[in-house]
């Protein structure tokens, strides 16, 4: 079992910057994608960035591409999102998620995780 823990989300203006992390409890992460997935309210679950098992190949959905970066680091068990340049429509609760049976690429389909977290919310103001 894999418990999945976020931090670092908050109220920022626009044009700021947070980074997100997710902790990982239960079973080493360094055979998983990892994902990085958000809702907004009266949304559905919308795709951000994921990475492969080894970091060497990320993914971006395009609304965050060139201003969020995804990126892991294996020994502590953890993965990051540095978001830049946030806009209000940003705004949503960010789960990470851990894929164990796609960690040699970074899927941006939810039904290729398996575990995920309890959610950051991120409240980007105008």
């Amino acid at each position: 079992q894999v418990q999945l823990v976020e931090s670092g989300g908050g109220l920022v203006q626009a044009g700021g910057s947070l980074r997100l992390s997710c902790a990982a409890s239960g079973r080493t992460l360094s055979s998983a994608a990892m994902g990085w997935f958000r809702q907004a309210p009266g949304k559905g679950r919308e795709f951000v960035a994921a990475i492969s098992r080894s970091g060497g190949t990320t993914n971006y959905a395009a609304s965050v591409k060139g201003r969020f970066t995804i990126s892991r680091d294996n020994a502590k068990n953890t993965v990051y999102l540095q978001m830049n340049n946030l806009k209000p429509e940003d705004t949503a609760v960010y789960y990470c998620a851990a894929g164990f049976a796609y960690g040699g690429v970074a899927p941006g389909t939810p039904n290729r995780y398996d575990y995920w977290g309890q959610g950051t919310q991120v409240t980007v103001s105008s």
